[in-house]
């Protein structure tokens, strides 16, 4: 087996090598993906990588590809599918990172915090800040898998109420487990305080937050978005923001770095993160772990974990 892994030149790739050496001596480790041809069987990317029929041309003895990171639509799967390739991906190694992010982005909004900061900054001392806390709040979550039940596990303290929308409902026991409803998504965006979506993007996705649903969002409720840009038609939710004074939490964006010039870095009640949601130096750790470890069954000839191919 030979593999090859293209990496985005701000990873520590001399400490992936060293990492990997002992139990994959055959892993070459570039930053370019621009080569001629590579007779690889085995790819390994990150989401910086696009995974397109001219990469694949270039490797022709491609069997398995494994995207290290939860999200993979950088790779073009009818294409994948056509060639038999297998595709996996690391849905679990970054969860509690997220969780943790998007908890963060409703307590910094539902405090004020970067209002207050930029005041005390200013001189000023403001002394009514209209916070509010988060105890008590209906909390929605769009998608639970790995990430949305996370974030369930880690609001349960919080002592909120959670409904949830997906395109599978749980089971019954599971629901009672965690204290959690399923319900209809235009009902979750009508009842919930506080929404945070965690779904793929696909063609049923994108742009599933139109108008309409944000619409029916309630004046001043808080949308957290950590899954893909392209799920929530922009124009619609700077709309909502400027009309229904809706606050938002982003770490995601159609292209990175974004267009600075949308109205959406002007207006006050949207906090943004870079994309930072999932790495910590510890999801990191998991990801690269995780990787190594499902080449490795890969290359023992077992069933690679997380298919998506």
């Amino acid at each position: 087996m030979k593999a090859l892994a293209i990496l985005p030149g701000f990873i520590p790739v001399n400490q992936i090598k060293k990492a990997a050496a002992q139990i994959l001596p055959e892993l070459e480790i570039t930053i370019d993906a621009s080569f001629e041809k590579s007779d690889a069987d085995v790819l390994i990317v990150t989401t910086f990588t696009k995974v397109d029929a001219g990469l694949l041309n270039r490797m022709p003895n491609l069997k398995f590809i494994q995207v290290a990171s939860t999200g993979y639509d950088n790779v073009d799967l009818d294409e994948v599918k056509r060639r038999g390739i297998m595709l996996s991906n690391i849905p679990v190694a970054n969860k509690e990172a997220v969780a943790e992010h998007v908890i963060m982005f409703a307590l910094v909004l539902l405090r004020n915090f970067v209002q207050l900061n930029s005041q005390i900054r200013a001189g000023q001392w403001p002394v009514l800040t209209g916070a509010r806390e988060l105890r008590g709040k209906v909390f929605g979550i769009i998608g639970m898998g790995a990430i949305g039940t996370k974030l369930v596990e880690r609001l349960i303290p919080f002592e909120v109420g959670i409904l949830y929308n997906d395109v599978r409902k749980l089971p019954q026991d599971k629901e009672e487990f965690y204290g959690i409803k399923y319900v209809e998504l235009d009902d979750l965006m009508r009842l919930s305080d506080i929404i945070s979506i965690h779904v793929p993007l696909t063609d049923k996705t994108r742009r599933m937050i139109s108008e309409r649903q944000l619409s029916l969002m309630k004046d001043g409720a808080i949308l957290i978005n950590t899954s893909r840009a392209e799920v929530i038609d922009e124009k619609a939710l700077i709309k909502a923001v400027k009309e229904k004074g809706i606050r938002v939490g982003i770490d995601v964006y159609e292209k990175e770095p974004p267009d600075f010039k949308s109205e959406l870095f002007s207006l006050d009640n949207v906090v943004f993160s870079p994309h930072i949601a999932g790495a910590t130096v510890e999801s990191q750790e998991r990801f690269l772990m995780e990787t190594i470890a499902n080449v490795l069954r890969y290359k023992q000839g077992l069933e690679p974990q997380y298919r998506v191919v």
